[in-house]
C-alpha cells in the first residue's frame, strides 16, 4: 500500500528565480529553521547550477505531537534525508528516507512558468512497509509533507520578495 500526494506551490517569480531558489543552501536552511527542525545540514553540489544540481537535507525533527503507536517506531526525534536530483533547472527527482527505518517517499518536482509565473508540482509516493500500520502512518507523513510544503511556500515568497 502506498499514499499518493500531488501539491502545487505558486509564486510570482519566472521558473529560473524559483531554481536559484531551490538550490540556494540558505534559503533550504532558512525553511528549515521556520519548520522548527532541531537541527539540520544543508549541501547544494553540482558543477554548473544552470545545469542541474543535488540538494541534499539532512534534518532532525522532534517527535511530539505523533501518536503513540508511530512515536514507538522513530523515538524522540526523527531523522530525514532528502535528496532531489536537479536533472534540468525546471526537473527534479526526490527521495525522502528515514535511515534504519522501513519507508520512503519518491517523486518529482516540476517547474512551470506561465507569464512570469511559476507552479512548482510536487508529486510523491509514500511507501511505508509495516503490516497493519503503514496505511496510517503513511497518512501520518502525508500530512506532515503538506505542513513542510506550506512552510517552503511562505519562506520561498518572502525570499523572492526581497
Amino acid at each position: 500500500m502506498a499514499k499518493q500526494i500531488s501539491h502545487d506551490l505558486t509564486y510570482d517569480a519566472p521558473a529560473s528565480a524559483v531554481y536559484a531558489m531551490l538550490t540556494d543552501a540558505s534559503f533550504r536552511e532558512q525553511v528549515a529553521d521556520r519548520s522548527g527542525v532541531l537541527r539540520h545540514d544543508v549541501t547544494v553540489s553540482g558543477e554548473d547550477l544552470t545545469d542541474g544540481a543535488v540538494v541534499r537535507i539532512q534534518q532532525w525533527q522532534p517527535a511530539d505531537g505523533i501518536p503513540s503507536f508511530a512515536k514507538k517506531l522513530v523515538g524522540d526525534e526523527i531523522e530525514i534525508i532528502q535528496e532531489e536530483t536537479w536533472t534540468s533547472p525546471t526537473e527534479c527527482d526526490v527521495k525522502v528516507t528515514i535511515p534504519g527505518k522501513p519507508g520512503e517517499m519518491t517523486g518529482t518536482v516540476r517547474l512551470v512558468d506561465e507569464a512570469g509565473r511559476t507552479t512548482e508540482h510536487v508529486e510523491l509516493t509514500i511507501t511505508v512497509r509495516i503490516p497493519l500500520v503503514a496505511g496510517k502512518i503513511e497518512s501520518l507523513v502525508g500530512d506532515m509533507l503538506l505542513k513542510s510544503l506550506r512552510v517552503e511556500n511562505t519562506v520561498g515568497r518572502e525570499y523572492l520578495a526581497r
